[in-house]
């Protein structure tokens, strides 16, 4: 797979970046919004557990704080807050994943039937029910890579120097290798593609995976804006796909030797 090749010379950010005009398309809109409702149902149903639990906690420290260090919780309130969203919002994107799945992969093939213009013949909401086992099985693919390898650069911040110097970059381009991963996996998944042989087609492309990835990442920090995310990520995902991989696995160029 060559990268040189004139339609595929666009970055990875530039994908993504692509992906939040695809969001507005009008043949998308509504594949769109069920993902995102229920991204922004459960989500604030998270938040407003989450934040009853935090005044509990401060109603409980502001009875254990001496009069004169009471004026703490007007500092400790807002950082508890913004701490709160920033790990809610990665706990909370890595559910979205498997609740989500399903109506992720149809946002994916409307993508590529829109810039293709070519329907995918993938059925229609009966054929996904019945698919469910396989879409979560593809999920789970994904959790069993990702964990051992996430476990193993975490333990990395606990070794001396490496911890505050190599590991920081590790994580980061982890990470974002992982986010390439997970939403570039959606249009590959469409086409039952198996994992490795995606995993193998992204490694071929690894500048364009990791920027797109990184892109995914650094956006994924930023609370509020992280809810459109995942619809800006699988069609600038599906973008790539269709520039990059496609036509390479339709003449069986995607799988390795």
């Amino acid at each position: 797979m060559n990268e040189t090749n004139p339609i595929t010379k666009k970055s990875g950010v530039n994908y993504f970046l692509e992906g939040f005009s695809l969001i507005k398309r009008p043949g998308l809109r509504r594949f769109v919004f069920i993902p995102l409702t229920i991204n922004l149902l459960l989500f604030s149903c998270l938040i407003y557990f989450a934040i009853g639990q935090l005044g509990d906690a401060f109603n409980w420290l502001s009875t254990q704080l001496p009069d004169y260090l009471t004026w703490l919780n007007f500092i400790l309130w807002p950082l508890a807050v913004i701490s709160l969203l920033v790990v809610l919002s990665f706990i909370f994107s890595s559910v979205m994943n498997w609740i989500a799945a399903p109506f992720n992969g149809l946002l994916a093939e409307k993508v590529e039937q829109l810039l293709t213009g070519k329907p995918l013949n993938t059925g229609g909401g009966i054929d996904i029910i019945k698919d469910l086992p396989r879409i979560l099985g593809r999920e789970w693919i994904k959790l069993k890579y990702y964990l051992p390898r996430a476990i193993g650069c975490l333990l990395l911040f606990l070794l001396p120097i490496i911890g505050q110097t190599l590991a920081p970059v590790l994580w980061f381009l982890f990470s974002a290798w992982m986010m390439a991963i997970q939403y570039c996996d959606y249009p590959f998944d469409n086409h039952k593609v198996p994992f490795t042989d995606m995993k193998f087609a992204l490694n071929q492309t690894r500048g364009s995976s990791i920027s797109f990835g990184a892109s995914v990442t650094l956006f994924s920090m930023i609370p509020i804006l992280n809810f459109i995310v995942m619809p800006v990520a699988i069609c600038g995902a599906t973008a790539m796909w269709v520039d990059k991989y496609r036509e390479a696995y339709k003449n069986g160029a995607i799988a390795p030797d």
